[in-house]
């Protein structure tokens, strides 16, 4: 084992993921391991990049297949930039319907309305986030 391996439970202690995800997303070519210690999975450093890669595009809305096509493509993969840009987009939409409902619940936390669900400017905000 190098310095820069880590076993499975240090990967774990450092991204929060349970072990068992860890050993999915290597069984679906998202991670490698770079052999074991003793009965523990050991990584090289460099996983814990990767990993964070990972959680973004989960969080992102990207499933495990588009991941793994995401870390193999290379810049000539104009579906994939395609894909990208539309998921870009469909962000954008989110951020902007979030960023509604959070101007809402701030009216909410100053207005003397009562009651307070009866507010038109709280309700205003919040018809105008769900209906985008």
């Amino acid at each position: 084992m190098t310095e820069t391996a880590l076993d499975i439970g240090e990967v774990v202690a450092h991204t929060g993921l349970a072990p068992s995800a860890l050993r999915f997303y290597e069984q679906r070519g998202l991670i490698a391991s770079t052999g074991r210690n003793g009965l523990r999975r050991t990584y090289n450093a460099d996983v814990l990049d990767r990993l964070a890669l990972i959680g973004c595009a989960r969080e992102a809305g990207f499933g495990i297949a588009e991941i793994a096509r995401f870390l193999a493509a290379g810049p000539r993969d104009q579906d994939l930039r395609d894909r990208m840009a539309s998921k870009a987009d469909e962000l954008d939409i989110l951020i902007a319907r979030l960023t509604r409902m959070r101007a809402g619940l701030r009216h909410a936390v100053e207005c003397d309305h009562e009651p307070l669900v009866a507010c038109p400017e709280f309700k205003q905000t919040l018809n105008e986030a769900l209906l985008t």
